[in-house]
């Protein structure tokens, strides 16, 4: 395969229009979701007592929440933890019953829970866990998964900024930006539950992505140093292409690691592996669509003057210019 992908000359930047439709209706699809159904938080997030639990013989989800309302936590969020026999009980404990209004602790809200759902089912209920948050804990975890996410977005751009310059970096972290809302718009598409898992997984993306899109860059770069009477747009093709077995090999192995995740690691670890997979496409796509054509955008409006590397890439910028009235010409008559 690899071999096969030797010497191609596919123009992947003719395709950025597309690409460009393509990726903001996906984003706009996801926030409309995001504004209908909100924001699908943890109780790492948002506070609260989550109880896991086991039943011998698969229960009916009507009868567990309606058990959980009665013993004093309503709107309580039930939802099946892999096999039909295993579910998480997630009570706020700010609800409306009895035992919640009354502040009541998260080993009282837990044991309220495991004492209802025992008189009913009795032998056929086993309690695996039970874990509290405070709202206040929550709010700091939501606090520096925000600024954690920011962080890496600054480091990221003085990193490129002192690795290549400033255009490259600006184009890294706009492309980078794109993984990030494209990954939240599938997360809201699929009503994947944000935890610090995710949080985990959208940072790893973050540096997958980037990694990607830095070494095509670098290729770049190299490219324009040569000074070849070629129009920036023929060397971002020419970059991608011979960075592309390397990027299939890198990006087919990663997949299929995810994947066996995806499939075989179960419940706890599948929201990690779900934004895996999702980055490692979203990741391969921004940096062969996205980056690309905005580091064309950005030096065709703030070209570089001097310099071994600024000559080249001004040459670069100067024949894609050339190219363009050129066919802007064609395309008139």
């Amino acid at each position: 395969m690899l071999r096969i992908l030797h010497d191609t000359k596919y123009d992947f930047i003719r395709y950025w229009k597309q690409a460009a439709v393509i990726t903001i209706a996906w984003i706009v699809v996801g926030l409309g979701f995001l504004a209908f159904h909100g924001l699908n938080r943890s109780i790492e997030f948002t506070g609260g007592t989550l109880v896991q639990l086991q039943f011998h013989q698969p229960p009916q989800i009507d009868d567990i929440r309606a058990i959980v309302d009665q013993a004093g936590f309503p709107n309580s969020e039930i939802t099946k933890f892999g096999s039909d026999t295993d579910y998480t009980v997630r009570a706020q404990q700010h609800g409306g019953g009895t035992a919640a209004s009354s502040g009541a602790s998260s080993d009282t809200t837990a044991t309220i829970i495991e004492a209802a759902l025992t008189k009913r089912y009795a032998s056929n209920v086993r309690f695996i866990r039970s874990e509290f948050v405070g709202p206040r804990v929550g709010a700091e975890l939501s606090r520096n998964a925000a600024i954690a996410v920011l962080i890496s977005f600054l480091v990221t751009l003085i990193y490129l900024a002192v690795r290549f310059e400033w255009r490259f970096g600006l184009a890294a972290v706009i492309a980078t930006a794109h993984d990030v809302l494209t990954t939240f718009a599938f997360m809201a598409m699929l009503r994947l539950e944000i935890s610090l898992t995710v949080v985990a997984a959208i940072l790893t993306v973050i540096g997958y992505s980037l990694n990607d899109t830095i070494i095509i860059f670098d290729r770049v770069r190299e490219n324009l140093r040569k000074q070849r009477k070629e129009s920036l747009r023929d060397v971002l093709n020419r970059s991608i292409n011979e960075t592309l077995p390397r990027s299939v090999l890198t990006h087919a192995t990663t997949l299929a690691a995810t994947l066996a995740l995806l499939f075989f690691a179960g419940e706890v670890i599948r929201p990690f592996a779900w934004i895996m997979a999702f980055g490692i496409f979203t990741g391969t796509f921004s940096s062969i669509y996205v980056a690309g054509a905005l580091l064309l955008w950005i030096e065709r409006k703030w070209p570089r003057p001097t310099g071994a590397e600024g000559k080249g890439a001004a040459r670069a910028v100067a024949e894609d210019r050339r190219r363009s009235r050129t066919e802007s010409a064609v395309a008139s008559r």
